[in-house]
């Protein structure tokens, strides 16, 4: 017997028991396949019996959905056809109604083309009758003429004539009397508004001189000042340009200039050449030169205190420096910037109650004077050099217009400029404003009384109240109530053209008649 080889025995075992488990494992596969089998035929004829009636209850939910459409779809169909149907209706209606206003519209042209030639055939006719009518009239006329022995001119300018003889009395009459009221209406309004703007300004009234008088501590000062052989006084007189006095007034000198601005800068110099101790030409220049830049300094913010008083704004700084400069100008001892500021402020208030720009006004009325600012130092009056400033910096047109018709110069063209004009006259007429010689003074009464005197039948003529009043005595027999009237007025006009004065000047004119006669 061979001898069995090592592990065949164990293997024998395994091999059977995997066959045998092969074995049940495929009963047991078989077996439960045939179940299922039959479970499997009945869940499909279950599912196929759900699966009919879902069909069926699907088709009768289908059937009746689309029966319900087809009712509503009907329906809207029917309503829409109705709607067409009244739309089409109205539509037909509407075009009868347009046939029917186009005819009528037919026969209205119709009818007016028939007018239109009733027209024109009446005018044509009315032309006719008219052209001879004109025919007749000139024929009317020739035959006139022929049998008066006047032509149609000659005629008119004797109607006219005559005419203006029978009116005159009746027309100077009714001027005077329009004239009397409207003075009255005029005045009063003027006055009213005149003392409300005055009352609601006013200022302190200042006299410039054109002499400043400077203290000495001693008198050995005042040959300090001349220096030895007069170079120091020469100095002075030729670095400040003024005259210096020195005479016997005790422990004082006088300073003698018409430019204000100079002299107050030689003033602050010699005050400080007299603290200083030191005076000889050197010296005298070194200060002159530092007090002109510091002079220069105080001009500009002068200029500035002015116009932030009067709540201007957007002024070139060069135009600020030239209104600095006014507070060293004089016009007949009246300080020139406080009588700009003063104009200023009586524009601004004037302004006011009249409802125009009050800003514009007030800028108007400080720059009125400008000119005066530097007409030392150049040619021409101060109103053309003004004109020249205020065009030079852009000013506004109404502010150029305000400075050159001032004086009456120039044609008033705003409403701001006439105010220009009364608020200078104010300031400058009002008693103590400015000063006046006694030569200016007597030259202009005799010029007043020239002019009264130089009309045609005036008697004599009376220059009263310091010059405001002229008071005219006419010729009884040479000029009539009516003329009187219309001499008044020529010579106010002349007085205007040819004369400058503040404030204004009344014109009277006395026309007189007496009749004497004795009883015995």
């Amino acid at each position: 017997m061979d001898k069995m080889q090592p592990g065949a025995f164990p293997i024998i075992p395994f091999l059977i028991g995997l066959i045998i488990g092969i074995i049940i494992v495929f009963i047991f596969v078989i077996l439960t396949g045939f179940g299922v089998g039959k479970k499997a035929d009945k869940l499909i004829k279950d599912a196929k019996k759900e699966s009919d009636k879902y069909k069926r209850d699907t088709l009768a939910e289908i059937k009746a959905e689309n029966f319900r459409l087809k009712q509503e779809y009907d329906k809207e169909v029917k309503e829409k056809k109705a709607s067409l149907e009244d739309e089409e209706a109205r539509l037909d209606k509407r075009e009868k109604s347009l046939d029917n206003r186009e005819d009528l519209l037919n026969n209205r042209d119709a009818l007016l083309d028939k007018k239109d030639a009733n027209i024109t055939s009446l005018q044509k006719e009315i032309q006719d009758k008219k052209d001879n009518l004109d025919q007749l009239l000139k024929e009317e006329m020739t035959t006139l003429e022929k049998i008066s022995k006047f032509s149609r001119e000659k005629a008119h300018d004797l109607i006219m004539k005559r005419v203006e003889a029978d009116m005159e009395s009746e027309i100077a009459q009714y001027v005077k009397d329009e004239m009397a009221d409207a003075k009255l209406e005029v005045d009063k309004k003027a006055k009213d508004l005149l003392v409300s703007s005055m009352s609601r300004y006013s200022n302190d009234v200042v006299n410039e001189q054109t002499t400043s008088t400077i203290s000495l501590p001693n008198d050995d000062m005042k040959g300090r000042l001349i220096g030895r052989e007069g170079r120091n006084i020469r100095t002075i007189e030729a670095v400040t340009g003024v005259d210096l006095i020195i005479d016997d007034t005790p422990e004082a000198i006088t300073i003698s200039s018409f430019d204000p601005f100079r002299r107050e800068i030689a003033k602050q110099t010699i005050e400080t050449l007299i603290k200083d101790g030191r005076i000889h030409p050197t010296r005298i220049e070194e200060i002159y030169d530092r007090v002109s830049k510091e002079m220069n300094q105080r001009v500009m913010e002068i200029g500035k205190d002015a116009i932030y008083e009067l709540g201007i704004s957007k002024i070139d700084p060069e135009l600020v420096y030239y209104i600095g400069k006014l507070n060293f100008r004089t016009s007949y001892g009246q300080n020139a910037l406080q009588h700009s500021i003063e104009v200023a402020n009586l524009c601004g208030v004037m302004a006011g109650e009249l409802h125009e720009n009050v800003n514009l006004a007030k800028r108007a009325g400080l720059l009125h004077d400008i000119g005066k600012s530097i007409d030392f130092e150049t040619e021409g009056s101060h109103v053309e050099i003004g004109v020249d400033l205020a065009k030079k910096y852009h000013e506004d047109d109404v502010v150029v217009n305000a400075i050159a018709s001032h004086h009456g110069d120039t044609e008033q063209k705003s409403v701001i400029a006439v105010l220009v004009q009364i608020a200078d006259t104010l300031s400058a007429a009002r008693p103590g404003a400015r000063n006046d010689s006694i030569e200016k003074y007597v030259e202009r009464l005799e010029q007043l009384e020239k002019i009264g005197n130089s009309f045609k039948g005036v008697d004599h003529a009376y220059a009263m109240q310091a010059g405001r009043e002229i008071r005219v005595i006419v010729k009884p027999t040479e000029i009539s109530d009516a003329e009187s009237i219309k001499l008044a007025r020529d010579i106010k006009n002349k007085i205007e053209e040819e004369m400058q004065y503040p404030g204004t000047i009344k014109i009277t004119v006395i026309r007189e008649t007496r009749a004497q006669d004795e009883a015995k």
